[in-house]
C-alpha cells in the first residue's frame, strides 16, 4: 500500500474545558473525525475545528456518539434503534451547517466510543447508525472496525464501509479493541506504534494483548487526539510512513 489515510478525534473540547491540541493535529493527520455535541464538543468548538481543517486540507467526518457529554461517550446506551437514528442525523446536520459555512461538506461517518465498540457486536444499534447514514446521504462512507456488524450493515444498505486501524490501542486476539478499563488498552510509545502501523501495512496482522497476530487490513489508522501525546505519536506514525514511501492522503 502506497497510499493510506490518518485520522483523529478532534473537536472533544467543551465551553471552557480544553482537550487535546487540535491545531496541531491537524497539521499532521489528512482526516478529522469532529464531535458533534453529544459526547463532546460545543457549536463554537465545531466551527472553529472545521475552519482550521479547511485551512489545512483536512477532511471532515463527523463523529457521532450517544448523548452522554458526563462520561464523554465511553458508557453503552440502550436507546431505541429509531432515537438512536433521529440522534445520528441530528449529529451529522449540525456538522454539517459548521462544515458549510466553512467551505466544505461532512465527507464521513464514524461512531465514537462506546457506540463504536457497540456498533461491533450490536446488530441493532450498527443498523441505527446505518440507516441515519443512508437517510442523511448514501454517498458517505463509514469508518469502523473491520469484520464489525457497523461494516457488513453498511455493506448491505449499499453503503462504503472503510475498515480502521487504532495505532494507540490494544488489541484482543480476536481483533477488538480492549476496554480501557483493562491493563494494555491505551499504548504510549510512538516508536512502537508505528512499527505496528508499519507492520499492519506490510502484514496485515497486529500483535494481539496475549502475544497472538490477529489478521486486520485497513484503509485509515486512527491516533487519538485527547492523549497527553498525541502530537508527538502522530509526528512519529507520519514520519515513519513518509519514510516507508507512504503517501498521506484522505480515503475519500
Amino acid at each position: 500500500m502506497t497510499v493510506f489515510d490518518l485520522n483523529s478525534d478532534l473537536g472533544e473540547s467543551f465551553g471552557r474545558w480544553e482537550l487535546g491540541d487540535d491545531e496541531a493535529m491537524l497539521g499532521l493527520v489528512t482526516s478529522a473525525n469532529v464531535a458533534c455535541g453529544f459526547h463532546a464538543g460545543d457549536p463554537t468548538i465545531m466551527r472553529r475545528t472545521c475552519v482550521q481543517a479547511v485551512g489545512l486540507g483536512v477532511r471532515i467526518g463527523a463523529h457521532v456518539g450517544y448523548r452522554d457529554l458526563a462520561g464523554f461517550g465511553r458508557r453503552f446506551i440502550d436507546v431505541p434503534p429509531a432515537d438512536l437514528t433521529a440522534d445520528v442525523l441530528f449529529q451529522i446536520g449540525g456538522l454539517e451547517a459548521m462544515c458549510r459555512v466553512a467551505g466544505t461538506a461532512v465527507r464521513y461517518v464514524k461512531p465514537h466510543g462506546a457506540l463504536y465498540n457497540a456498533t461491533v457486536h450490536h446488530r441493532e444499534q450498527a443498523k441505527a447508525v446505518v440507516a441515519a447514514v443512508a437517510e442523511y446521504d448514501a454517498a458517505l462512507p463509514i469508518l469502523g472496525l473491520p469484520g464489525s456488524e457497523l461494516l457488513r450493515e453498511a455493506e448491505e444498505a449499499g453503503l462504503r464501509g472503510v475498515p480502521e486501524f487504532f495505532v494507540d490501542r490494544g488489541y484482543t486476539p480476536e481483533g477488538a479493541l480492549v476496554s480501557r478499563r483493562e491493563e494494555g488498552a491505551v499504548l504510549h510509545d510512538p516508536e512502537k506504534v508505528t512499527a505496528r502501523l508499519l507492520r499492519m501495512l506490510d502484514e496485515g496482522v497486529v500483535r494481539a494483548v496475549d502475544g497472538s497476530d490477529v489478521r486486520v487490513a485497513a484503509e485509515s489508522a486512527c491516533v487519538h487526539g485527547d492523549s497527553p501525546g498525541a502530537v508527538g505519536m502522530a509526528t512519529a506514525v507520519r514520519a515513519g510512513l513518509a519514510e516507508a514511501g507512504v503517501e498521506l492522503k484522505g480515503f475519500v
